[in-house]
């Protein structure tokens, strides 16, 4: 057979006949028979194949498969959905009757690939549970209701679109939104099943008035009508939400909302008017026997029935101020016939009164309603105004006056309240205001000016104890040296009168002139010394200025002479006062002293 079939093509090779033989080749070619499915194309090659040219075959294939050919041009369905390749990559034929066209793995294949994706419960099924056995697998339908019509409780009544309320993972499961719909849940309706509302399969006659489900819990009997949600709410129907201060002309304040409607209200749906004065329910509670009139309002509040509270006392003859207006009624008012009450403050202080009526009855010239121990008399109307610390509010009356029931008799000289605080000792007299002050006592003002010794610089900030030890003040010193002998560093060698040179501004500042105040001027290097390198002898007992010292060079400069006198006593012919190894210059030349 081969080597007939070998010669055939020689021949044609041989004598030119390729075009006319080529499409007869293949037939003659053919590698084998035919799957069921394409059997009735055996006979025709051309069906199915382009002589020579297997990149034409798919166009073919295309030609007869035209809903694969447009899943590949809309990129849907299996085959539009997988990456492109030649249909040879994946179905083969010419391997006999019986063999499949493509090799298909059930279990395996990947439905992701399909314009259907498997979720919840979908994924645990058998391929055969959808795809029917004789119809292609494109061909299952992809709505709800082909599969689940013997599932729908409903009989149709609510349309084939199940997908609006059921889910794949649970058929039991629903996600229907009643927001959508003419009535939408609240409060409690949201958690409650469907059936609880919905006692048929049809949904759609369910009411949509709180009566309708509602009637086995109305407390009232049909008594206030069937409009529940007057007073009740979704969230819960034991609260009322019924307002009281927009639906009425009454609005509930204080205890009246914590009370039942009943409390108040009791023919049906609630239309027996209730007057809106007090004295309409609380006659009984009237402990003035209706004497003050029936305005309960001008003195009680919904706070409290025992609480008194809006009574204006202002427009009263006897307005309330300080401690009044926090005292009881029961504290004034002994009986309840409240217009007999005294007004005059002796009538109820009587007791309180200290000073035993010495003073008059006139409680209100000292004692205000403040505090009945704070008294506001004005003091500067007497002939000792109150001033500094005697009018700090701590000092009670009782401070000066010891007598309560003899204010008048009390003195008014320092020195008989403050005897205990003279630390002088009556040194200074009994005038105390001459240098103390009301302020307070340890502050003084006294004028140091007046004084033998006025106080400037320095000495104006100290304190009166720096320079007076004791409180003889007098015997303090005027000098000095008196208060500044530890502070002298000369050791006495410059006298005692400090202020020579020192003054009161700062002790070490110094102003000595020596050119203006001796008849020694300081040359050279002189004026760069210290005092104390010249004047080394204290002053002599008693005296104020330093020892006399001798003006002569040699008198300071008799350790410094190298010629041992050989040339006098006469330091300043050769030698000047700048340095004292420069001599001058008459000198330097061979001049004589």
């Amino acid at each position: 057979m081969r080597l007939l079939r070998a010669c055939l093509i020689w021949l044609c090779l041989c004598t030119g006949m390729v075009p006319a033989w080529a499409q007869s080749m293949e037939s003659v070619l053919s590698p084998g028979a035919l799957s069921k499915a394409h059997l009735k194309w055996e006979d025709s090659c051309k069906s199915c194949h382009v002589p020579f040219d297997r990149k034409a075959q798919d166009k073919l294939c295309a030609d007869c498969h035209k809903d694969i050919a447009r899943d590949l041009a809309e990129r849907s369905g299996m085959h539009g959905r997988i990456k492109p390749q030649p249909c040879r990559a994946c179905h083969t034929e010419h391997r006999g009757r019986e063999m499949q066209i493509a090799a298909f793995d059930k279990p395996k294949f990947d439905h992701q690939q399909t314009d259907y994706l498997l979720r919840g419960r979908h994924r645990e099924l058998d391929c055969a549970k959808c795809h029917a056995p004789a119809a292609k697998y494109s061909a299952a339908p992809h709505d709800c209701q082909s599969c689940h019509r013997k599932d729908d409780v409903h009989k149709a009544a609510l349309g084939a679109k199940c997908e609006n309320c059921h889910e794949e993972k649970s058929w039991k499961e629903t996600r229907f939104d009643h927001g959508k719909t003419r009535y939408p849940l609240t409060g409690a309706h949201l958690p409650a099943r469907c059936e609880s509302c919905h006692k048929t399969r049809e949904y759609k006659d369910t009411p949509q008035t709180c009566i309708g489900c509602h009637r086995k819990d109305d407390k009232h009997k049909a008594q206030f009508g069937e409009k529940c949600e007057s007073c009740h709410a979704t969230q819960r129907w034991k609260e009322v939400s019924f307002r009281h201060e927009l639906d009425t002309r009454y609005p509930l304040r204080d205890k009246h909302r914590d009370l039942r409607c009943s409390a108040c209200h009791g023919g049906p749906l609630y239309k027996d008017k209730l007057a809106s004065d007090c004295v309409s329910c609380h006659r009984k509670d009237d402990k003035h026997k209706a004497s003050l009139g029936t305005q309960c309002q001008s003195c009680h509040s919904e706070r409290g029935w025992k609480e008194v509270q809006r009574f204006d006392h202002d427009r009263s003859a006897f307005p309330l101020l300080g401690r009044h207006a926090r005292a009881g009624c029961k504290d004034c008012h002994q009986s309840l016939v409240y217009r007999e009450a005294p007004k005059d403050c002796v009538a109820c202080h009587r007791k309180d009164d200290q000073h035993a009526g010495s003073l008059g009855e006139r409680c209100a010239d000292c004692h205000s309603e403040q505090d009945w121990k704070a008294p506001r008399f004005e003091h500067a109307r007497t002939r000792f105004a109150l001033r500094g610390a005697h009018a700090a509010p701590t000092l009670a009356c009782s401070a000066c006056h010891q007598d309560a029931r003899h204010f008048r008799a009390t003195a008014m000289d320092c020195i008989s309240c403050h005897r205990k605080d003279d630390k002088h000792e009556r040194q200074l007299g009994e005038q105390c205001e001459s240098c103390h002050a009301e302020l307070r006592w340890k502050d003084s003002r006294f004028d140091h000016a007046k004084a033998r010794f006025a106080l400037a610089g320095a000495h104006l900030a100290l304190e009166c104890k720096a320079c007076h030890q004791s409180p003889r003040f007098r015997d303090a010193a005027r000098d000095c040296v008196g208060c500044h002998l530890k502070d002298d560093r000369h050791k006495a060698r410059l006298g005692s009168a400090c202020e020579s040179c020192h003054n009161v501004r700062a002790w070490r500042l110094w102003r000595f002139d020596h050119e203006r105040q001796t008849d020694y001027k300081l040359l050279g290097a002189h004026a760069k010394l210290r005092c104390e390198s010249c004047h080394t002898q204290p002053a002599p007992a008693g005296r104020k200025k330093t020892a006399a010292l001798q003006r002569e060079c040699v008198a300071c400069h008799a350790k410094d002479d190298a010629h041992d006198r050989g040339f006098g006593l006469r330091c300043e012919q050769c030698h000047q006062a700048t340095q004292w190894k420069q001599v001058l210059n008459s000198t330097a030349r061979g001049g004589s002293p």
